[in-house]
């Protein structure tokens, strides 16, 4: 078994990772090298109860203090990895030289960064860390104006927030239709309403062509129009921190390319979280790069477990969860163009689901404030059970039938 491990991040896979190896009876050095200067924190509060002052600062964390003591794991935050030497087994950071025997590069994602004319102008916002959200939170008041470009999870998260607290909000979203990557129609069209009757005003096709200064204020173009805000904030997605892997020779295509117990292209070396991208037998494609927190999660467990001699196979259903009003959308599974979605409830009442069938088999659930569709639904993914159609989407029949 390796004596020294080194974790190159400091998110929710470098937490997991610390807690299964030790679990799994790992006894040797431990060591997690951060770039931001805080412990291990949750993600996805930030656009949420974070955002809204509702969470406090200490709760973010995944762990205390104390768990990294405990467990014997060396935190070197506010620290950068520059550069990984395979062949030396070395790390090389801001502060110096760490050996390894065994390196699990957990290094995340970073945010996309817009490309319009003016994409560097003062005020333009992103949310991706605690920082993020610090340079946010003065602007939520009364009476701000907020433009939000991009309608995914971060974009419509943050404007329901924003509403809330009583700022003007108005969202461009360059495609058809809001949170189009990963929602089926129904569910962009019932979110787009709640936010239209929540007063948030949206723009699908629209294309950003620039942002300026203008006094105080920020003026945003677009082919909505022109719109002024006091602060701009861009959610146009995530980008794998593949780099140091890359230049150390690794195999990276949409993301580090691991096998399903998460080792990498050199067998010292596993990736795990946003930056991994893994065999995933519920894509469409049997490889995903999969942005959230239960995979983050889950392939660092199975990847501690090959470390320590008992390997297991990567095949856990993936899940992802937003909180918008009073609204809790869950999804499992991966959502493809070609999917037969079966409609069940009605979303006047706003309490329903759309299950995904492909070949016949239910792949993927998208619930709205409907719990025992989720729940089940996870189930049936995992199964790759057949359901008929029309019985999924009669709620007369309970959930709990459908696997029978």
């Amino acid at each position: 078994m390796s004596q020294s491990v080194v974790i190159v991040g400091a998110g929710q896979a470098a937490a997991q990772m610390v807690q299964s190896l030790r679990s799994e009876g790992f006894e040797g050095t431990l060591t997690v090298i951060g770039e931001e200067p805080y412990l291990p924190y949750q993600r996805p509060p930030l656009s949420k109860a974070y955002l809204a002052g509702e969470l406090a600062y200490e709760r973010l964390y995944i762990r205390p203090a104390e768990f990294y003591t405990e467990a014997k794991a060396a935190l070197m935050l506010g620290v950068r990895a520059t550069r990984i030497d395979r062949g030396a087994k070395v790390v090389h950071t801001t502060k110096g030289e760490v050996p390894y025997d065994t390196l699990v590069m957990a290094t995340g994602s970073r945010v996309r960064h817009l490309t319009a004319d003016g994409k560097d102008v003062p005020g333009i916002k992103y949310l991706r860390g605690i920082d993020d959200v610090k340079q946010l939170q003065p602007f939520l008041k009364e009476g701000a104006r907020f433009v939000i470009i991009g309608a995914g999870y971060i974009g419509l998260e943050v404007a329901a927030v924003a509403k809330k607290r009583g700022a003007s909000v108005t969202v461009l979203e360059a495609m058809p239709r809001v949170m189009m990557r990963t929602a089926a129609p129904q569910i962009s069209e019932f979110y787009e309403a709640e936010h239209k009757k929540h007063g948030v005003v949206i723009h699908t096709g629209a294309k950003v062509d620039g942002i300026e200064t203008r006094g105080q204020a920020l003026v945003v173009h677009s082919s909505a129009g022109d719109i002024e805000a006091d602060v701009v904030i861009a959610g146009v997605g995530i980008l794998p921190n593949v780099e140091l892997a890359k230049e150390a020779g690794l195999k990276v295509e949409n993301g580090i390319v691991v096998d399903e117990f998460g080792h990498t292209s050199d067998p010292a070396i596993y990736a795990v979280g946003d930056c991994a991208d893994l065999p995933c037998m519920h894509s469409p494609t049997n490889r995903a790069r999969l942005e959230s927190v239960q995979n983050a999660i889950d392939q660092s467990k199975h990847a501690a477990m090959a470390i320590c001699g008992k390997s297991k196979p990567y095949t856990d259903v993936p899940w992802f969860w937003s909180d918008q009003y009073d609204l809790k959308l869950q999804i499992a599974g991966l959502a493809s163009a070609q999917d037969q979605l079966v409609l069940r409830g009605d979303p006047a009442a706003r309490s329903f689901a759309v299950f995904r069938l492909r070949d016949g088999a239910i792949v993927g659930v998208e619930a709205v404030n409907a719990a025992p569709e989720y729940m089940m639904g996870r189930r049936l993914i995992a199964a790759r059970a057949k359901v008929a159609p029309e019985r999924l989407a009669d709620r007369a029949i309970p959930m709990k039938e459908m696997g029978a």
